[in-house]
């Protein structure tokens, strides 16, 4: 057995306003993945815009701090072993058209913007994703 990892997913306020945070949380279960940690919060534009920084100067950046700010989010601090590959293969492509069959996003998701989840690309990105959300420190 290889060593657990952590990862973040955040469900988005598509997928919370239309009540799927049940029906994604038990995917993600059944994927195996243990839930450490979770809340339920809305952020404001100027957080929205230092956590997707990133993005910034991209043609949908603007579009991306609007949607994740309009709002409730849960993020949700997880571990398993692989975590961050398989949670990213889990949600599937950002373009849900895209995505594999049975994926989050594939079953949930209504657009590219509206997406219904966010997860952690690598180690670097979890760490100043969890951080954000959790400010924890490492165990």
């Amino acid at each position: 057995m290889g060593r657990k990892e952590r990862s973040l997913l955040i469900i988005k306020p598509d997928a919370v306003k239309r009540n799927l945070v049940g029906k994604i949380l038990a995917q993600v279960e059944n994927a195996g993945f243990k839930i450490l940690d979770l809340k339920m919060l809305k952020i404001k534009k100027d957080k929205a815009q230092r956590f997707y920084g990133v993005h910034n100067g991209k043609p949908f950046y603007k579009e991306l701090v609007n949607y994740i700010s309009s709002g409730s989010i849960i993020p949700i601090l997880l571990e398993k072993e692989n975590a961050i590959s398989d949670l990213r293969e889990l949600i599937g492509n950002t373009d849900p058209a895209k995505a594999a069959p049975d994926t989050i996003r594939r079953n949930f998701a209504l657009s590219i913007t509206e997406n219904s989840v966010h997860a952690s690309d690598s180690k670097k990105t979890f760490e100043f994703e969890s951080k954000f959300f959790f400010n924890r420190k490492k165990q």
